[in-house]
């Protein structure tokens, strides 16, 4: 069979704005490995550059080239495809679409929305769809921040659309671009309208960035400020800084997808990234579901009106879960680039990880460990160090962060597996959840003794929260760790085989454990709990151990002293209204002193 190669050339303009020549061509298939297709005659065709496979323009990318052999992932579904059919390359590799509009949006893993790819009541995604990514025809209220005249370089700022009741959309001057500002265009406006001109050169709302490329920042700043996220086992034992990273690795039904979730809505971020990737489909419904009910607790409006939804289920196409994550890091780096502290949640790397493996099977490639590709720890890196907290390009001068959270779901539990190895290599934090806790019903399931961060942050929560911060945080990680000790020598000989300090000791870790650690997800006044209340309990348990200690001194029997009636209060801390805590803490240390000083 003979082929008919064909090419043309487009003018087209780069980052910086100047033109350069895009050379398309137009090839055939030649072999079909499920989402891995092989084309021959693309003689121009770069690594990473758009394709469009098949008669149904099934959108693909190139990730090998091979001689005359240019070999691609498909995004869709390949059922059907055949051998011969036309493969047309764009010249341009995949980018994401930037700008108003972003915001409440629900998106698959290559940047479409969901809502536009489900049209004429279809539940599912049409073949080769090809939507806009924003809305062209919304008109926003543009206010510009320049005058004409003015002489402007990459980063700064040119003005700003509200975008929702929360965000204010800051539109910059492009990475690569400067000149003098010689026309400006205020009001109303759609994405593509130019806005300003700059040397005669019309800029629009909108940007368009390759998904592969992190986004330029002026500088790196060291990471010293916490990401709150209501989450009193980990705001306590072990913080993660905005800018830094997290993993969550933890076996089947310990809270992984819930813990992300409650991150999601409590954290102190200013804009959320969800990224489903390759999550079942009825846990992502829940996440479609409920955040566009939501209010946000600092401002009040909706919360879908800062958060961008990117949902790519277990039976989407497994390359498209591999662009999943590429586009949410793309879209939290360009609003971090704005001055925004941005929160990225990828549930779970490990699906993306399995759609590597896939592919780099379908390319026979030589299996690394447990069968993933060679290049695993080097992907991993390159996604986790997008994270970061920096200086923003341009002016005015402004600082924003992206907080990256990855669940790992490890198969058995299995922490020693390739995926949560590596993970553990890049990642800050690393919050270690417990099979055994989840069936004990104990939540947030992070085990205390596994678990670690590397951020030093006492130094912020001393002077922002309370100066015994740092030494209550010490005294309850000690408990913690004792009472573990102490509960291996209770599981074989008992209670009774216990000294009555250790007893006190055991009573403290209880209290740690379960009055301060668990907390509900269900529960509107414990779903999320700040610094100051956090504190204010820890307070509370710790002159509990002080009072107990006391009483035992003065010649009180420890069975007297652990059946008094007030240690059963510190379960109803998670209770007190949230206006007055430090008078129910205050209250609650009084009454303690008076019953153990009775006895």
């Amino acid at each position: 069979m003979t082929t008919t190669r064909q090419h043309s050339g487009s003018a087209t303009r780069d980052r910086r704005g100047a033109a350069r020549q895009v050379i398309t061509d137009t090839g055939r298939v030649a072999r079909i490995s499920g989402p891995v297709v092989s084309a021959t005659d693309l003689p121009h065709t770069r690594l990473f550059d758009v394709v469009r496979v098949g008669t149904e323009q099934l959108l693909g990318e190139v990730i090998k080239i091979d001689g005359d052999l240019v070999v691609m992932q498909v995004f869709e579904d390949t059922t059907g495809l055949q051998v011969g059919e036309p493969v047309e390359a764009t010249g341009e590799p995949l980018y994401a679409e930037l700008g108003p509009g972003l915001l409440g949006g629900i998106l698959d893993g290559t940047q479409r929305s969901l809502e536009n790819l489900s049209t004429d009541g279809n539940l599912y995604i049409a073949r080769g769809a090809d939507p806009p990514r924003l809305d062209r025809d919304r008109r926003w209220d543009f206010r510009p921040a320049v005058e004409v005249g003015d002489r402007v370089g990459a980063g700064d700022l040119l003005g700003s659309v509200p975008e929702g009741r929360a965000i204010e959309h800051r539109i910059l001057v492009p990475p690569g671009m400067a000149g003098i500002i010689s026309a400006i265009r205020p009001g109303p406006a759609t994405i593509l309208d130019p806005v300003v001109d700059i040397d005669g050169l019309p800029v629009a709302m909108m940007r368009r960035w390759p998904l592969r490329r992190a986004r330029p920042v002026a500088n790196r700043l060291p990471l010293t400020v916490p990401l709150i996220t209501g989450q009193r086992v980990l705001d306590l034992l072990f913080p993660v800084a905005r800018g830094g990273s997290a993993i969550i690795p933890g076996g089947f039904g310990t809270g992984k997808t819930v813990l992300e979730q409650a991150l999601a809505k409590f954290s102190t971020a200013d804009i959320v990234v969800y990224v489903g990737c390759g999550e079942r489909g009825n846990e992502l419904t829940e996440v479609l579901e409920q955040f566009p009910q939501l209010t946000d607790p600092r401002t009040g409006a909706p919360l879908m009106e800062r958060t961008v939804l990117i949902a790519n289920t277990s039976n989407m196409p497994v390359a498209a879960r591999e662009a999943s994550i590429y586009s949410g890091i793309t879209i939290a780096e360009y609003y971090r680039d704005q001055g925004y502290d941005v929160a990225m949640m990828a549930d779970s790397t490990s699906r993306w990880g399995e759609a590597l493996r896939e592919v780099s099977s379908r390319l026979e490639e030589m299996p690394a460990e447990d069968g993933y590709p060679a290049y695993l720890a080097t992907r991993l890196a390159g996604f986790y160090e997008r994270a970061g907290a920096v200086q923003c390009l341009g002016a005015p001068p402004r600082t924003g962060s992206v907080t990256i959270v990855g669940a790992v779901s490890p198969a058995g539990g299995d922490f020693s597996e390739p995926i949560t190895q590596n993970s553990l290599r890049l990642a800050g934090c690393f919050w270690a959840l417990d099979t055994a806790l989840s069936r004990q019903r104990h939540f947030p399931a992070v085990n205390w003794l596994r678990s670690f961060s590397q951020y030093g942050l006492d130094e912020w929560f001393d002077r922002e929260v309370g100066a015994d911060w740092s030494p209550l945080r010490r005294w309850a990680s000690a408990a913690l760790q004792d009472e573990g000790a102490l509960q291996e020598v209770v599981s074989l000989l008992g209670v009774e085989a216990l000294a009555a300090e250790q007893r006190i000791t055991l009573r403290i870790g209880q209290a740690l454990r379960e009055d301060l650690l668990q907390q509900s997800s269900f529960d509107d006044l414990d779903a999320s709990c700040p610094p100051q209340r956090l504190l204010a309990m820890l307070r509370v348990v710790h002159e509990a151990g002080a009072a107990m200690s006391a009483a035992l001194q003065r010649g009180v029997a420890i069975t007297d002293i652990t059946a008094t009636s007030v240690l059963a209060d510190l379960g109803r801390m998670r209770r007190w209204p949230p206006e007055n805590v430090d008078e129910s803490a205050t209250r609650l240390i009084e009454r303690m002193a008076e019953e153990m000083s009775s006895l």
